[in-house]
């Protein structure tokens, strides 16, 4: 009875955040305040945290929250509004409808097949800013160019950033980096397969708009789930999204062109592109209104754990911390850093001067001021709880109460992680040995469970405030929060009843099959 007592009081900043977002309609950086006022509250009065415990805790969420992710967020925003001040934008727009004009094929192209590159590359919010933004700036209704980008962008994040949250897992459990993810891509096999399906379907509001697009839509599916599947067997998780995406980008692109003098788009669904917008495109403009994204793709790639005698020197220009424990800052491999790098000598290809990059930086962090607000804020909370022990009554309290019965919650616990701390990685760390423990209390597969951590991740990722706000304000629009956060709800929802099945009844499969 008391630890159901602590599970409650220690899910009190989760459940005030739903309420305040859904119920009250508030904006998210004023719920996220709430939260983080609440989650001291709790810690102070029941978990008996120190106020100075609680002090260094909330400075780490604030440092975490300013370095990374606010700094990749405003970066990956900043990007895409260069190219809108230099009006580049209209090139890509011009490009992009010239292999289809129809809205639907375009958002699986950016949201899905794009969306899915930067978060095998990048991560830290990129994926939801930059596509979200392009799909809005091609006449897609705001709400709806977030919501498609969150339904991508759940199930690759655990192999985001270079396949970070599942290395972080895999390492700090003690299990092979391949076998388990391996083990994830089974699990999220069905996820990713139909989440094109349901861009597709949310972009007309119906299942009836996947008429004329199923042939499509099974294309963009089938080349990133199989890829998946077999880059994280053979390689681990490092590589499968990055290669997945490539195909798929690549799969899609190819029949979408190739068919399009067949393919008729309804009128509904066909974007349409100002006369004051028509442009001339040669491969010079078209290099130069790109350049910025070709420039992240190759800086990042040069960068990363792929290219070792560059990233690893790169990597060692750091600073270590110690709030309530060591925080590392790594000033310049980092993708916050090396996309701010790629937009300036991306706007300096496209013709722009310093007094522009100042405009545009200085509106992007207008842009972006609540945003930055709700990140500093769910962070702090996410600390504090983390610390003062709030999340593992949460986990600790399903562990001892569901005993075999346990694999069917195993998801829940990952996606509460992500929704808390908006990072796949985060939900690693702060979850991956009780599932560890769980799987060796019930002798089920480790690999099998703590998988099952990643494979809610997904979920959590669709719902997490920080993933809402980052939306919110690359498309910019405010108080839409509690609205979407209800809309993409219902999804992460079934997603999650249906991970729960898959992981409760899997477990045989995936002993024949490992």
């Amino acid at each position: 009875m008391e630890n159901f007592g602590l599970f409650l009081l220690a899910l009190c900043p989760i459940l005030w955040l739903f309420f305040a977002l859904i119920a009250l309609k508030m904006q998210a950086h004023t719920a996220s305040i709430g939260a983080f006022i609440v989650s001291l509250i709790v810690a102070f009065f029941v978990f008996h945290m120190t106020p100075s415990d609680a002090f260094l805790a909330s400075l780490e969420g604030i440092a975490m929250a300013l370095w990374p992710i606010v700094l990749v967020i405003i970066a990956a925003v900043f990007t895409y509004n260069l190219t809108v001040y230099s009006k580049s934008m209209n090139v890509i727009k011009r490009m992009l409808t010239g292999v289809s004009d129809d809205m639907r094929i375009l958002v699986l192209l950016i949201g899905w097949c794009f969306g899915g590159f930067l978060e095998g590359m990048a991560g830290f919010g990129t994926a939801i800013a930059i596509p979200a933004s392009m799909l809005a700036g091609l006449g897609l209704n705001p709400i709806t160019s977030i919501l498609v980008c969150l339904l991508a962008n759940g199930t690759p994040t655990p192999f985001g950033s270079i396949g970070i949250p599942n290395v972080t897992l895999a390492n700090l459990v003690g299990l092979d980096n391949p076998t388990l993810a391996f083990a994830y891509a089974l699990q999220c096999s069905l996820f990713m397969f139909i989440s094109p399906f349901l861009m597709v379907a949310v972009t007309g509001k119906s299942v009836k708009s996947l008429k004329g697009m199923i042939p499509t839509t099974l294309i963009a599916a089938l080349s990133y789930v199989i890829p998946v599947l077999l880059v994280s067997k053979y390689v681990g998780a490092e590589l499968p999204v990055i290669v997945a995406s490539v195909c798929s980008l690549t799969a899609t692109f190819a029949y979408a062109y190739f068919t399009s003098k067949k393919h008729v788009t309804p009128s509904k669904f066909k974007v349409n592109i100002e006369e004051k917008e028509e442009v001339k495109i040669t491969v010079f403009s078209a290099l130069k209104a790109w350049s910025p994204f070709i420039l992240i793709f190759i800086l990042l790639l040069a960068t990363s754990k792929l290219v070792p005698f560059i990233s690893e020197p790169l990597s060692a220009i750091k600073t270590t911390v110690k709030f309530y424990e060591e925080y590392t800052f790594t000033w310049i491999n980092t993708p916050g850093v090396l996309i701010f790098i790629s937009a300036i000598i991306g706007g300096l290809i496209q013709g722009l001067h310093i007094k522009d990059f100042r405009i545009v930086l200085v509106d992007t962090v207008k842009q972006m001021s609540k945003t930055i607000i709700t990140m500093i804020f769910v962070l702090c909370c996410a600390k504090v709880m983390g610390y003062s022990g709030m999340i593992s009554a949460i986990a600790l309290f399903f562990v001892s109460t569901l005993s075999n019965f346990y694999p069917l919650v195993a998801p829940l616990i990952g996606c509460i992680g992500t929704f808390v701390t908006g990072s796949g990685t985060s939900s690693a760390v702060l979850f991956g040995n009780v599932q560890l423990q769980a799987a060796q209390a019930i002798q089920a597969d480790p690999y099998w469970i703590v998988a099952a951590n990643s494979l809610g991740v997904g979920a959590g990722k669709m719902i997490s405030p920080q993933s809402i706000a980052i939306g919110c304000a690359a498309v910019s629009i405010s108080g839409k929060d509690g609205e979407i956060l209800s809309k993409i709800f219902k999804y992460a929802l079934v997603f999650l009843i249906f991970m729960a099945l898959i992981v409760y009844f899997g477990q045989g499969f995936y002993q024949m099959i490992k």
